[in-house]
Order: structure tokens, then sequence, then C-alpha cells
């Protein structure tokens, strides 16, 4: 959390000092947000972030086996849950999952972006889906809600 905290005020103060370079062409929150991404990619390619999350990347074990949950699952968990699940993907892999997912790009555009390649970044979504359909899944043995698992 104190990352995001700093990484927010890092970006913030690019935007104050680069004003300037505001040229009015689009949005101005667009050219914000843009830089405030951009501050958050510069943190993650960091060599010391990279090695650590090379370290935690080795210490997961190889997944037994593909599940895939319906969107039934979906409907019963509520968003903030869903978000906290994605919260506690390792760094890499919920900047991937969040890059795909919620920002639009192509994973050739994320490898380029991270400074990784492009099957790097299919492994780190496949492994971040893995993941949040095992933390689904344990939601529901919780819960007891009933979800429709399936083979893919």
């Amino acid at each position: 959390m104190q990352d995001a905290e700093q990484l927010l005020n890092d970006g913030f103060l690019k935007v104050f000092t680069q004003i300037d370079n505001f040229k009015n062409t689009g949005s101005f929150e667009g050219w914000m947000r843009r830089i405030v991404v951009n501050t958050c990619l510069d943190y993650l390619r960091s060599t010391s972030l990279k090695e650590e999350m090379a370290m935690h990347v080795r210490a997961i074990p190889a997944e037994e086996s593909d599940l895939s949950v319906t969107n039934v699952g979906l409907d019963n968990i509520e968003f903030k849950e869903l978000v906290l699940m994605i919260q506690t993907l390792p760094a890499m892999t919920r900047t991937v999952f969040n890059l795909f997912v919620f920002d639009g790009f192509n994973h050739k555009e994320i490898g380029a972006q991270l400074d990784i390649s492009e099957g790097t970044s299919h492994w780190h979504l496949h492994q971040a889906r893995n993941l949040l359909q095992k933390k689904i899944l344990k939601s529901d043995k919780n819960n007891n809600i009933t979800y429709e698992a399936r083979r893919i």
C-alpha cells in the first residue's frame, strides 16, 4: 500500500513539473493518467523488483490442472472481494493482468512496456488466471456458494 501511495505521489510530482509539456491536443486527464501509469511501469522495470519477482516465480509450484470458473462464480463475488484477490497476486503477474484486462493492451505492447517477452506476458496472464480461479474456488468453499467448474 505504501508503494502505491508513493507511486501516486511521484506521478503527481511529474505531472506538476511537466505541466508545461501538455499540448492541449487531448484530454488533460488522459495525459495525466499516462504519466502516472508510466511512473508505475518505470518502477516495475527496476532491477531490484525484477529480481524479487524472479525469486517469487521460481518458488511457485507447478499447476496440477487448469480450471475454468464460469460467470456464475463471479456473480456471487462482491467487487471488493475480487479486487482484493487481484491485489494479492505477485507484482509482475498482477501488472500484466491489469494491463491486459483493464487497460486493453496486447501481449506485444505489455512486453515492450515491461521489458519482457510476449511469451512471458502470456505466462503471467495465465498464472494470474489460475491463481484467481483457485482463490475464487477457495472463497466458494469458505462461503458454501456453488460454482460451476470445468476443465479446459
